[in-house]
């Protein structure tokens, strides 16, 4: 019992630093994550954290390179653009 309760504390918490999920789904999250990892081996848990810490350093990487990327030069004509009249 007081796994859940600290396990839907983790998850509300950790669900405000994450977007597009709310407390509540954060807190149920947090409690469905506490009964898994109990039912879990160590294998099985060894393999997961190992997961997740390479799918970071992939999204890491990722990110890192949206943002060195420049953006896609304008072919189209600008409105600033003048022509002469003949």
């Amino acid at each position: 019992m007081i796994g859940k309760v600290i396990g839907a504390f983790v998850g509300d918490r950790i669900a405000k630093q994450t977007k597009g999920v709310g407390g509540a789904t954060g807190a149920a999250l947090g409690v469905v994550a506490t009964t898994m990892l109990r039912r879990m081996s160590l294998p099985a848990m060894l393999a997961l954290g190992a997961g997740g810490y390479v799918a970071k350093k992939f999204m890491d990487k990722k990110d890192a390179e949206d943002r060195q990327t420049p953006p896609a030069p304008s072919t189209a004509p600008s409105a600033t653009t003048t022509t002469k009249a003949a």
